[in-house]
């Protein structure tokens, strides 16, 4: 164990001498008041640490002390419901240990509670031959959550005990001989956070992350497994969107990480989740929820570390063969510590003085997502899917974090201000939007929802398309000078957009969206713009048809629950074929 004595304080940097035997990334405690720190640079025997507390009164001379390991976080039953900070102290924890409401320097309180016992029940016995990733028991962490117990990585060997009972984190449950030694196991592990957890083999990002959200699932789908960046501009609902995201995605766990967040925003998360009906189970949404709370009047630090350990956290879960989704809210605050840190290391500074190696950072975190075969003989599969917020002053995506992030990512949902203005959610603007994994999920889509699937979506986007390039017209000459099947087309973008693309989060119907229904909902919007277009050729006025009362209905199926959507489907189509067929009929009386 190292120690040296402080040399220099700048903020939460601290240069300490004396410290040539520690290593990089290593935890260090500062001063007499124990701070904890990590080492991010190295200089002969001077260390520079990064501080995770308030460094204020801190001078040279005070002796820094190196622990010999890296920062790491707990693994073991107790996360769910958890609510951390950035470096995982449990925030409901420290509160009771200083009986204050502000966090203060020095605390130490484990991450996992030493004292709460959890029931343990094998499902490996004496003499069976495991290897690292394998599962030897579970505990029912939650009532929908149950946590596997594994065999932490780099033992192999014969399982010479194991028994059920009522255990502590850091109790024995089971030895294993791995040869040299016998190694104990507890319910608890712990990992490096700068590191990602191994696993045998990464799968392709072929199936979707069903959300419920149609612009999302219809138009830019993001693949189980996948990754997808959400920037945008002050009040165009970054944060709702990831909290319907968290909802109702297609995830069993739920990791959600505020860094640098406002305290008033975090605080909503943290009453709405418990309050939230988890839709798929009747439980509160914190059944399957770990939240890290890192607001932005906490120490900077302590932000550039909150995202590898939600991302640990995550990790940990997905090698248990479950599918999690990560919401980080958001990356720029991140990145924003990021370059504070380097300007205090007196590193060259790179565009917008963001360090050169922001690039490079963002790609590892976000290349920590993916569905994978997990380790274990089991070969179970698991997939961590990453939505990451960014949030570009002023709403310029061209600033570096932004840029950075969608050289990386394959699905950005672009949210747009003037979207948000006109009360139109989700604002995610449909022509400056893209998913990368449309294509590797196109043959999963015509299979398991139905074989036109792929050709309804590209049908939506080209009307779509086709109204942005008509509206400018309309700007310059006025909507008098569209030809009427340009006039139908216009009418058919706005029913795609007013009945199909936007979506009412505190409807109980509309809140989420099954594929099933998705479908049908595009093709009610095809089957009046090619009926339409039918009759317009055989001599119909577009005023007329524009006019069709049965546009109501097809605006109103989004309200229709799941039972009925079969009845309510045939009943619009006999409906728009009556009144065009009645339409026809008046046509041709008053042609005669």
């Amino acid at each position: 164990m190292s120690t040296g004595i402080i040399k220099k304080v700048a903020g939460p940097l601290v240069i300490a001498e004396g410290m040539r035997d520690a290593n990089m990334f290593d935890v260090v405690r500062v001063s007499g008041q124990r701070l904890i720190g990590e080492i991010i640079e190295m200089h002969g025997d001077q260390a520079s640490v990064q501080v995770y507390e308030e460094t204020s009164g801190l001078g040279p001379g005070e002796p820094v002390e190196s622990t010999g390991m890296p920062l790491s976080v707990e693994l073991g039953p107790g996360l769910i419901k958890s609510i951390y900070d950035g470096i995982q102290r449990p925030l409901d924890d420290i509160m009771k240990t200083t009986g204050s409401n502000l966090l203060k320097r020095g605390v130490e309180v484990p991450a996992l509670k030493r004292d709460l016992k959890w029931q343990f029940i094998p499902t490996a016995r004496a003499g069976d031959e495991v290897e690292a990733g394998d599962i030897i028991g579970t505990v029912q962490e939650t009532p929908i959550v149950s946590h596997k117990i594994m065999v932490p990585y780099g033992v192999k060997g014969r399982l010479v005990s194991i028994e059920a009972g009522n255990f502590t984190v850091e109790e024995t449950v089971a030895s294993v001989d791995t040869g040299d030694s016998v190694r104990e196991i507890t319910l608890m592990q712990k990992w490096p956070v700068r590191s990602g957890r191994p696993y045998k083999e990464k799968l392709p990002p072929d199936m979707p992350l069903i959300t419920g959200q149609r612009v999302v699932d219809t138009l830019f789908p993001i693949a189980k497994g996948g990754v997808a960046a959400v920037p945008g501009p002050f009040g165009s609902g970054k944060t709702v969107i990831q909290h319907q995201l968290a909802k109702w995605a297609e995830a069993d766990i739920v990791v959600y990480i505020g860094c640098g967040e406002r305290g008033n925003e975090m605080t909503d998360v943290l009453n709405e989740f418990p309050e939230l009906k988890d839709p798929k189970t009747g439980y509160s949404l914190m059944e399957r929820t770990v939240l890290i709370a890192n607001t932005s009047d906490m120490p900077v630090a302590a932000r550039e570390a909150s995202i590898y350990t939600g991302i640990t956290i995550a990790e940990y879960f997905r090698d248990m063969g479950y599918s999690v989704a990560l919401m980080a809210d958001s990356t720029s605050r991140w990145a924003e510590a990021l370059r504070e840190m380097s300007g205090r290391l007196q590193e060259m500074p790179g565009e917008e003085g963001y360090p050169a190696y922001l690039g490079s950072r963002l790609a590892q975190f976000y290349e920590r997502a993916g569905r994978v075969i997990s380790l274990g003989s089991e070969g179970r599969e698991g997939a961590l899917s990453v939505i990451g917020a960014v949030s570009p002053a002023g709403g310029d995506i061209s600033e570096p974090v932004s840029q950075a992030t969608l050289r990386i990512v394959k699905v950005f949902w672009s949210l747009d201000s003037s979207l948000a203005y006109k009360r139109h959610f989700p604002a995610i603007n449909w022509l400056t939007s893209y998913s990368l994994y449309v294509d590797n999920m196109a043959a999963w889509f015509n299979s398991h929802v139905h074989e036109d699937w792929m050709e309804c979506r590209t049908r939506l986007m080209a009307l779509l398309q086709d109204e942005a390039e008509l509206q400018e017209i309309v700007q310059l000459v006025g909507i008098d000078a569209l030809s009427a099947p340009d006039r139908l087309k216009l009418e058919a973008a706005r029913s795609i957009r007013e009945d199909f693309l936007h979506q009412n989060s505190f409807h109980e119907v509309d809140t989420y969206t099954p594929l099933e229904k998705q479908y049908l909902m595009m093709k009610l919007v095809l089957a009046f713009y090619d009926n339409c277009r039918s009759a317009l050729d055989q001599g119909a006025g577009v005023e007329a048809l524009v006019r069709l009362e049965v546009r109501e209905q097809i605006g109103r199926f989004k309200y229709i629950h799941d039972t009925d959507l079969e009845d309510a489907y045939e009943r619009i189509m006999k409906e728009l074929a009556a009144e065009l067929a009645n339409l026809a009929v008046e046509e041709d009386g008053t042609n005669a």
